[in-house]
């Protein structure tokens, strides 16, 4: 990917959009917020990450409509908590879109009759998918937790469920570039092996700490990933997540201009 210097445009949508690379086949990178990112592929290929959406209060107003992602093709979630999973059960029906997850939380999905199985697609670690043709999805490695919370069919009360292992995602576009979203996760040494691996144009990191790295481990993330671009995710959503990515920039000094703090609601093209 040809990096150029970011032109900024007033979107339909009231926020920023800038410009990274002069390819013809464009894809474009939109934060809707915590950990939820929708992209929009060089062939108009629409896939929603964590769907935080309705009662995400960094998600815009204007985007709480989840009629205006009825064209998602694919959903990815990396974990079963409630702030990732999020719109995934509403969305799927809207859209008709593919939800991929890890094995064990398709298992309760489909058990909890929460989406229908034809929709479903459960896999794992370095197994990668291509439920939309042109955009491949590779599951890597996260450290982290993940639970389910539904409705008991036998008892009728809420409570948790397997939600397998927590995961990433590499999203690979039908022009060969590799974006990297962490998940929830804590630094691992083999990060160091997904940026070897994938070389990503952009890792999603979260920052806020608490439930997961902070600045500090964010930035030794970096080293070990060597992407062209970090955008930080997780941060400031709810009291708790403190880091911020003034925090991520301190940290990395002479690389602090990978760095692209974006708005909840902003659109990149790569």
């Amino acid at each position: 990917m040809r990096f150029i210097r970011p032109s900024f445009l007033l979107s339909a949508i009231t926020v920023f959009s800038c410009s990274f690379s002069l390819n013809s086949a464009a894809w474009e990178l939109q934060w809707l917020g915590h950990a939820a990112f929708k992209i929009t592929s060089d062939k108009g290929k629409v896939v929603l990450i964590d769907p935080f959406i309705i009662n995400n209060p960094k998600t815009p107003k204007t985007l709480k409509d989840l009629k205006k992602f009825e064209k998602t093709q694919l959903i990815l979630i990396t974990h079963g908590h409630g702030d990732h999973i999020g719109d995934a059960i509403e969305l799927a029906k809207i859209s008709g879109a593919t939800v991929a997850m890890n094995a064990d939380m398709k298992n309760t999905f489909s058990n909890l009759k929460m989406i229908p199985d034809d929709q479903l697609i459960g896999f794992n670690k370095s197994g990668t998918i291509e439920p939309v043709k042109g955009v491949k999805v590779t599951m890597v490695r996260a450290e982290h937790s993940s639970s389910v919370k539904g409705k008991d069919p036998t008892t009728g009360h809420t409570r948790m469920f397997p939600g397998g292992e927590p995961a990433g995602y590499i999203i690979e576009m039908e022009n060969g570039d590799r974006i990297y979203h962490a998940g929830d996760t804590g630094v691992f040494a083999d990060m160091a092996l997904i940026g070897e691996l994938y070389q990503p144009v952009a890792a999603l990191l979260p920052i806020g700490g608490h439930y997961t790295m902070d600045p500090s481990h964010a930035a030794k993330a970096v080293d070990l990933l060597k992407p062209k671009m970090v955008i930080p995710m997780h941060f400031g959503t709810f009291g708790l997540l403190k880091g911020t990515p003034a925090e991520l920039k301190a940290r990395l000094d002479d690389q602090s201009s990978l760095v692209k703090e974006m708005k909840p609601g902003e659109v990149l093209t790569f």
